[in-house]
């Protein structure tokens, strides 16, 4: 649910042991839909990726707005929420003690407080986008699963469930990079209408709204208001989706696909689009007719590019 930049130089993390995936959430189909490739080195080969300032700023701004509603709402005040800013920084350290290396060299401090002073600026945005002594959650970073008819499993994290006294659910997610143009929007609500249809699938209940806050820039609040249809088309399109990376998984074939956020991606080493070379790969291939797969070769006309309309912010 956070966005990234270009990555800081930290010690090297041990790669965990590739496994085969087991289900989906927003984050990785929308990285299947953007680059095969990328969501082959993330979900399959489990290639570490070095922490960011933006992602981990992210972190610790979506804490303090977790546990600002842990006071009553007479006490959600700006000065309450940074008040929690660094003891959220300071637990997140401890929990990862490979992120005092966002900063090297950083002796005297300044660097992070820079880093603290945006958040600052973040957190005081999302008081002029929402009032928190009017809201009354009844989740927050709410861990949702379910498992369609066909078997495929969803799950993933909402930032925020609102129940209003007549029952009616709105999702909220929080983003720290800016709001998308138009063009983009589309692609930012996959993720939304994708915990929606988890949440009608669990629950039987169609959220009334969905919405996103944009922290960063000037601030924006972008909601969109789905009906049944529009979750049948999401569970279609995840379903066929889901053909694709298992055809994908039982082949070896996850073409490289470029896209606007290469520039960004932490494993152009293992890139072909870049002069790299993928790890091999760490599962069994079953061998097409004509012998086997060439894991390196071009994508096939009927094979899945990465796409853009659908990759989430």
């Amino acid at each position: 649910m956070h966005q990234t930049d270009s990555a800081q130089t930290t010690a090297p993390a041990v790669p965990r042991q590739a496994a085969a995936p087991t289900g989906l959430s927003p984050s990785r189909a929308g990285d299947f839909m953007t680059c095969p490739l990328l969501y082959r080195l993330r979900v399959i080969d489990r290639l570490p990726e070095p922490p960011s300032p933006a992602a981990t700023r992210g972190t610790v701004v979506h804490a303090v707005l977790e546990r600002l509603f842990d006071h009553p709402p007479a006490e959600r005040t700006p000065e309450r929420a940074l008040s929690l800013l660094h003891p959220q920084w300071q637990r997140l350290l401890t929990e990862r003690p490979e992120l005092a290396e966002l900063f090297p060299g950083d002796e005297d401090g300044s660097a992070v407080a820079r880093w603290l002073r945006d958040a600052e600026k973040l957190l005081g945005q999302w008081f002029r986008l929402e009032d928190p002594t009017r809201l009354h959650p009844a989740e927050r970073e709410l861990y949702v699963e379910t498992v369609l008819g066909s078997g495929l499993l969803l799950r993933g994290y909402i930032d925020r469930v609102d129940v209003a006294p007549t029952g009616e659910v709105r999702l909220v997610d929080y983003k720290t990079g800016r709001a998308p143009s138009r063009d983009f929007e589309g692609k930012a609500m996959f993720q939304m209408k994708f915990y929606a249809l988890v949440v009608w699938r669990w629950k039987g209940v169609i959220p009334r709204r969905l919405q996103l806050v944009y922290l960063g820039g000037g601030g924006d609040v972008v909601t969109y208001d789905p009906d049944e249809a529009d979750l049948l088309a999401v569970e279609r399109k995840l379903e066929a989706l889901w053909e694709a990376i298992s055809d994908a998984v039982a082949t070896g074939r996850f073409p490289a696909t470029r896209n606007r956020l290469c520039d960004w991606c932490d494993h152009q080493a293992s890139c072909p689009e870049f002069g790299g070379t993928p790890p091999p790969y760490p599962l069994p291939v079953q061998a097409g007719p004509d012998g086997p797969t060439d894991l390196a070769g071009p994508a096939r006309p009927d094979e899945p590019k990465g796409d853009e309309s659908n990759k989430e912010s």
